[in-house]
């Protein structure tokens, strides 16, 4: 079965940070971008960040640039944003998502597979 995992949220004051994980299983982790997006209540969903297969290219959308980064481990199946000086304004529901390249924060629909969510509050 394709799983996607992500894990890590919790509460934090601003300024704080957070590192949330997505662990992958059950298809070719190598093959797939990896993006992260996130929805707060009354919002749309938003796409955050995205990190191509092998060079690893990764791009964000302005409001976190500087603040989260975004790494990927291929040989433990796993990426990593690591969000800095935290805003109440991340305050959100995180989803990490898979799809065949590239990678686009704008199209959420074309990823074929989606984890369950972590959610992010920080307090200020």
């Amino acid at each position: 079965d394709v799983q996607l995992q992500a894990s890590g949220g919790g509460l934090v004051q601003a300024g704080g940070y957070l590192r949330l994980s997505c662990a992958a299983s059950g298809f070719n982790f190598d093959d797939y971008v990896i993006g992260w997006f996130r929805q707060a209540p009354g919002k749309e969903r938003e796409g955050v960040s995205c990190i191509s297969r092998s060079d690893r290219s990764t791009y964000y959308v302005d409001s976190v640039k500087g603040r989260f980064t975004l790494s990927r481990d291929n040989a433990k199946n796993t990426v990593y944003l690591q969000m800095n000086s935290v805003k109440p304004e991340d305050t959100a529901a995180y989803y990490c998502a898979a799809r065949l390249p590239p990678c686009d924060l704008n199209g959420s629909s074309w990823y074929d597979y989606w984890g369950q969510g972590t959610q992010v509050t920080v307090s200020s």
